[in-house]
């Protein structure tokens, strides 16, 4: 519907979205749902895949489903970077250019790139015409790798908290537990994203992309959308650009690898106390590493990004010498340890009960 009035061009692109947003029958409500649910997708896929770094749920033989699951996030990254360039805004031009830039680094073809990608030496028409066309299908594909993703979850079956495997048979059935529990949780995302889309659409907006794009102005201050603004502090925490530009795209990969240095010798998060420390240390480092990105790059945002910056990797190191340790409570391979009444108080849990009932 946006795309029956937008106009991927320079001199059409911005008022195109003035005019959908002043003259369509509730191009308003149209735009601004649109906006505001890129702002809560990336919320509830920051939740999900933070659920599944505190359950290990990326473990063997879930690998494939965890890989999935990071393609299809960084196709939501690539979708919402060429989205927020087409309202043509300041952030819109001064973002593509700091960002485009990056290819640059690419050894013998970086300049080659990022002038194919331009469609010239600097953006332009064509430059609108690529990132619309890549926006408009990259939903298409993701689509695709969302039932790939599914497909592959069916196939070795859900993750549990307790990480007890497949030894603990404590099964429950997806109707009616799963449909009723989704079913909540559906209900109050619509409520709160409506809340956002009807009394506070501009929220996570930035001011400076409500001004139409200027080449000769330079914002004061550039920033991405607040779910990138993590990486955009490690990129800004080391003074190479090359390095900072590593460190930045490898702060993504560290997560995609997870399944492959992290394996688990003990059971699950429950029962690791020091892990649990360690997550949430992990989490609140990634948050404040956001308001950091968000800060303008002087003293000391600078300096604190560099020692967070070290932290956000330090986890992952953590992470690996973690997945030494065996509880003495329970053994993935050999299965529970401890039997019986022995097993109940340690997991303070009756298994028979559990069973019998269900």
């Amino acid at each position: 519907m946006l795309s029956s009035h937008y106009i991927p061009t320079i001199g059409g692109a911005y008022d195109s979205i003035q005019y959908i947003m002043r003259e369509v029958n509730n191009g308003w409500f149209i735009r601004y749902t649109h906006m505001n649910t890129a702002t809560a997708l990336f919320f509830v896929l920051y939740c999900h895949i933070l659920r599944g770094v505190y359950y290990k749920s990326y473990i063997k033989p879930r690998q494939g489903v965890w890989v999935s699951g990071m393609v299809i996030y960084v196709c939501c990254m690539a979708t919402a970077f060429t989205g927020y360039i087409l309202p043509w805004g300041q952030m819109s031009l001064w973002g593509a250019t700091v960002i485009i830039n990056f290819l640059t680094i690419v050894p013998v073809f970086g300049d080659t790139i990022v002038e194919w990608l331009l469609g010239g030496k600097a953006i332009s028409d064509a430059t609108l015409h690529r990132f619309y066309t890549i926006h408009f299908v990259l939903p298409f594909i993701i689509l695709s790798l969302s039932a790939w993703h599914v497909v592959l979850l069916h196939r070795v079956g859900s993750s549990e908290p307790l990480g007890l495997g497949d030894k603990s048979a404590l099964y429950m059935p997806f109707y009616p537990y799963g449909i009723l529990k989704d079913l909540v949780a559906f209900w109050v995302y619509i409520l709160v994203l409506m809340y956002f889309v009807h009394f506070e659409p501009m929220y996570f907006a930035h001011p400076e992309n409500l001004v139409r794009a200027n080449p000769l102005v330079t914002p004061r201050h550039i920033v991405p959308e607040w779910y990138f603004l993590t990486f955009y502090a490690i990129l800004r925490a080391i003074p190479n650009k090359t390095f900072g530009i590593v460190a930045m795209f490898g702060s993504i990969l560290v997560v995609f690898l997870l399944p492959y240095f992290d394996k688990p010798k003990a059971m699950g998060t429950p029962f690791k106390p020091s892990y649990k420390f360690a997550f949430w240390f992990w989490v609140f480092d990634i948050l404040y590493l956001g308001d950091l990105g968000s800060q303008p790059a002087v003293y000391p945002y600078v300096g604190l990004s560099m020692i967070f910056t070290f932290l956000y990797f330090f986890f992952f190191f953590f992470f690996y010498f973690h997945s030494k340790y065996k509880n003495k409570f329970y053994d993935l391979e050999k299965g529970l340890i401890l039997q019986g009444d022995e097993v109940n108080k340690v997991l303070k849990i009756d298994f028979n009960s559990i069973y019998y009932d269900h």
